[in-house]
């Protein structure tokens, strides 16, 4: 039931004003409570009068005495006090789409809810909004969001997103632009479809919103082997993966020149393929786009060299190996060796881990699987454990994305199974032991 309490706090304000589990929250000082972003607006205010509705039916107010900020002490059924609103296209180059058949149902499940987007960084659409969403989102002054453009050629976006009410989402970014609510966006770059042209015209549009459009990321479109009976796409090569990062950078110079910051960045994954060096920190500036793999293996250098500067531990020698991805492997090796030539007692390993699940294409470690972990790694020298970074598995818990476990992959290697959380101090610091 939709804002269904599940539970008040003992002597917490709602406790003792005398709301109860099961009572459902209706209003906020006479203001409806539609979900989680209501809520967190109306009621973290001082003293407020709360609307709820008991089991039996009847209604009743309650006087909360809190300070400003304080919560109430109230805890709901679902975290969004309503159900998370799923995706309404049909993307040309949508991952979910990419999957086997057979993977556990939370994997397909595709969300484009923009309470989600606000509350945990997710990136929405904008193809299912009401008004009512809209205009609530620029009266309660929810920013930052985080929005997936792709490209503002209107007829462009339908095509990309299968969806033939897509191109009205480029007026919803302007009108959220002329209302000051800042936006980080991206860009997911498909060879033949939204680069070259289309690019340098989505750059130069989504430029002119500046500051409300914050920053953009640039991501090439990854491509599974699960692709039969989909729009048909291509992987980038090196050599177009260079054209495009030329395009790319070079506008964000240009930007840079005019506004101070770059607003376009291209992701790891672009260097990657076009073979280029990653970029120092400055090209980063304070890396807003860093969930969309913008700067993760500049930031993981960066971090690893200030730690091995300023550790004087002396390593313990325990030997041991480290899987990732093909994209991360030459990286991992390097800070590997940058370590062992500071502590000649380090005695690791690093594992690229080919993606024989999804297909070669897909390269990162996030998306290794636990089959291909025990199918390329039985009969390696691991040493006395092995380390994996925690994106390998779901959130909190120790399940990769096959349903294979960490116990399992244990059970097969013969090595303990460790992910790796953190930056590159956590990295120095498991390699010192």
């Amino acid at each position: 039931m939709k804002n269904l309490i599940s539970e008040v706090k003992p002597r917490s304000p709602a406790f003792r004003a005398g709301i109860r589990k099961g009572d459902r929250l209706l209003m906020v000082d006479g203001k409806k409570i539609q979900d989680v972003l209501d809520y967190m607006y109306y009621a973290y205010g001082d003293d407020s009068v709360f609307t709820v509705e008991h089991q039996d039916g009847t209604r009743e107010d309650f006087e909360i005495k809190k300070d400003f900020g304080q919560d109430a002490g109230i805890d709901f059924e679902t975290y969004l006090m309503d159900n998370a609103r799923s995706c309404a296209n049909n993307c040309v180059f949508c991952f979910v789409d990419q999957l086997p058949n057979g993977m556990r149902d939370t994997l397909y499940f595709k969300d484009d809810d923009v309470r989600l987007s606000f509350l945990t960084g997710s990136y929405i659409t904008l193809t299912n909004m009401s008004e009512r969403e809209i205009q609530r989102i620029i009266d309660l002054r929810i920013s930052p969001i985080n929005v997936s453009i792709h490209t503002m050629n209107k007829s462009l976006r339908c095509l990309m997103l299968g969806n033939r009410r897509a191109g009205e989402g480029i007026d919803i970014v302007r009108r959220l632009a002329e209302n000051d609510i800042e936006m980080n966006c991206q860009i997911v770059c498909c060879p033949e479809i939204n680069d070259g042209e289309e690019l340098k015209y989505t750059m130069r549009e989504l430029s002119a919103l500046y500051p409300s459009v914050n920053s953009v990321s640039v991501i090439p479109v990854g491509l599974t082997k699960f692709r039969e009976g989909l729009y048909p796409l291509k992987a980038f090569t090196p050599e177009h993966a260079a054209e495009t990062l030329d395009i790319i950078v070079g506008f964000g110079e240009e930007c840079y020149e005019k506004y101070g910051t770059r607003i376009f960045f291209a992701s790891d994954e672009f260097f990657l393929k076009a073979g280029r060096n990653i970029p120092d920190e400055e090209y980063y500036e304070e890396y807003p786009q860093l969930e969309n793999g913008v700067g993760l293996i500049r930031l993981m250098i960066s971090e690893f060299s200030a730690a091995l500067d300023e550790c004087e531990d002396e390593a313990k020698g325990t030997p041991f190996s480290m899987a990732t991805g093909v994209a991360s492997g030459y990286m991992l090796s390097e800070l590997l060796k940058m370590a062992h030539e500071r502590h000649p007692k380090i005695d690791g390993r690093v594992y690229a881990i080919k993606n024989d699940f999804f297909g070669h294409s897909i390269d990162v470690a996030g998306l290794i699987t636990g089959k291909d972990l025990i199918a390329q790694l039985r009969g390696r020298e691991l040493g006395k454990r092995l380390y994996i970074t925690n994106r390998m598995l779901k959130d909190g818990e120790n399940v990769f994305l096959d349903d294979i476990t960490t116990d399992d992959v244990e059970r097969e290697l013969g090595v303990p199974v460790i992910p790796i959380s953190g930056g590159g101090d956590a990295l120095l610091s498991v390699m010192m032991d």
